[in-house]
């Protein structure tokens, strides 16, 4: 067993705070903990982080990723985290550091780790992993698919060392309003609205393109917004059965359709389902690309739906493990 030092004792409140209250950050940290597959996920990443050696030794590969995980639920830098790390006892109890025995791993570390998943592509294999283990916990992909884009914002100034701006990056036209950064494209499953795929591009690809990879192939319903209408011979090409219930466009010559327009209202209901994937942009800061090119914000993007749809099937889980 190990002993316990007074750093821990601390971090822990082992009798030394009365009236204290669990915070909501450190409820969702204990929710988390719980319902996160953490041996599955290692499993993916396993293979290809560093083994003991004649060298320093690496950093246990479930403690990184919990603190990889911290970076994306608390939109956090490298040195951020590990500043957060230092500061947070909540996040120490999480990540499992006792300050009184090891330091906390510095921002070059988190950098390498980060390098790591994004040169094997991990991104992409943790969102694929955690949808089978959903799937093997009682949730369905169903026959009804939600398409939708949502753009992601990159800098646009060319005050920096290359007086560029980023190549992977392209400005696309939405509105009257322009922008420059890439796009998330997403499939949502219509019932439980968690995200079965996902496709990223620069700004400027129309969502149409990768329509059929969104799709898995069994639907018998596509939804979509109206930048979709007119696609069925798209979505057929990857779901012969499915039928189109994408919105479509209610102005003609300046006279607006109304009963398409009450068409569309009722499949709305069904499609602002795939907004609660988007909580990646509103609650966990992905609104703004972090990092210089596309398969870096991929990576990203890919770690953060997967997180996303744990978080979202977190009622359903969490009943699973309780006793």
């Amino acid at each position: 067993m190990k002993q316990q030092t007074l750093a821990m004792a601390a971090d822990q409140d082992s009798g030394f705070e009365h009236s204290r209250k669990p915070t909501r950050r450190e409820e969702f940290l204990q929710t988390m903990d719980a319902i996160v597959p953490w041996g599955r996920l290692c499993q993916v990443i396993e293979p290809h982080y560093p083994k003991a050696g004649n060298g320093r030794p690496p950093i246990g590969l479930e403690r990184m990723l919990r603190i990889h995980f911290l970076q994306h639920w608390f939109n956090l830098a490298d040195l951020a985290c590990e500043e957060a790390l230092y500061d947070s006892a909540s996040l120490r109890r999480f990540v499992g550091i006792d300050l009184g025995r090891e330091r906390v791993p510095d921002a070059t570390t988190l950098l390498k780790f980060r390098k790591l998943l994004n040169e094997h592509k991990l991104g992409e294999a943790l969102f694929a992993k955690v949808g089978q283990q959903l799937q093997e916990r009682g949730f369905k992909v169903n026959t009804g698919t939600i398409v939708d884009a949502t753009i992601i914002a990159a800098p646009s100034s060319t005050k920096n060392a290359d007086k560029a701006r980023d190549p992977d990056m392209h400005q696309t036209r939405k509105g009257q309003q322009w922008y420059f950064g890439m796009k998330l494209h997403i499939g949502v499953d219509s019932q439980s609205g968690l995200a079965h795929s996902a496709v990223v591009t620069a700004a400027n690809v129309h969502d149409k393109h990768p329509l059929p990879d969104l799709l898995h192939g069994n639907e018998q319903r596509v939804y979509g917004d109206s930048a979709y209408a007119s696609q069925k011979a798209l979505i057929r090409g990857k779901a012969p059965k499915a039928k189109d219930f994408t919105n479509q466009r209610t102005r003609r010559c300046g006279v607006v359709d109304e009963t398409q327009r009450s068409k569309n209202r009722n499949k709305s209901r069904i499609r602002a389902r795939v907004e609660h994937v988007l909580v990646v942009k509103r609650l966990w800061g992905f609104g703004k690309v972090r990092y210089r090119g596309l398969q870096k914000n991929a990576t990203r993007a890919f770690t953060a739906l997967a997180l996303a749809n744990i978080y979202l099937g977190r009622g359903q889980l969490l009943g699973q493990v309780r006793p």
